[in-house]
């Protein structure tokens, strides 16, 4: 028996060493920081698309969930976002990283590689394609 344990407790540490290191896939995908001034009485964020495109979400779903939270209309002009109000660059990023928590990075392996499908009744159907984790979250 001990043979067998010991065996065990090989076989045991060697698949341990070998296990993917999750935080370190965690740190290499960054919230990206909005590039934003201020024009008059509206607010442009200037890299919206490259904030879409690492999100892997439409500029158009982002701007109506950013609608929403600021509580003020928005449009989509030349891959730029123009929000009408004056907003700034720490509240904005704090929006992002909110939306980026909330609607693209995984709960469970926190990875970024997600979509959403429309369930209805005010939800979304939050699809991992990483981990393969399934869960609602809730329509912005």
């Amino acid at each position: 028996m001990a043979d067998n344990d010991n065996d065990y407790f090989k076989l045991l540490d060697r698949a341990f060493a070998n296990r993917p290191n999750l935080a370190a896939d965690i740190s290499d995908f960054k919230i990206p920081k909005t590039e934003d001034f201020i024009e008059g009485n509206k607010t442009i964020i200037k890299n919206i698309a490259v904030i879409a495109d690492m999100a892997r979400r439409k500029v158009v779903e982002i701007a109506r969930y950013l609608s929403k939270e600021l509580g003020v209309p928005v449009n989509v002009e030349e891959q730029r976002l123009i929000i009408n109000g004056k907003f700034n660059t720490d509240d904005l990023d704090r929006r992002i990283e909110k939306y980026f928590n909330t609607y693209v990075i995984c709960k469970e392996c926190h990875k970024p590689d997600s979509r959403l499908e429309v369930m209805g009744g005010g939800m979304y159907n939050f699809i991992c394609e990483a981990c393969g984790a399934r869960y609602g979250v809730k329509h912005y």
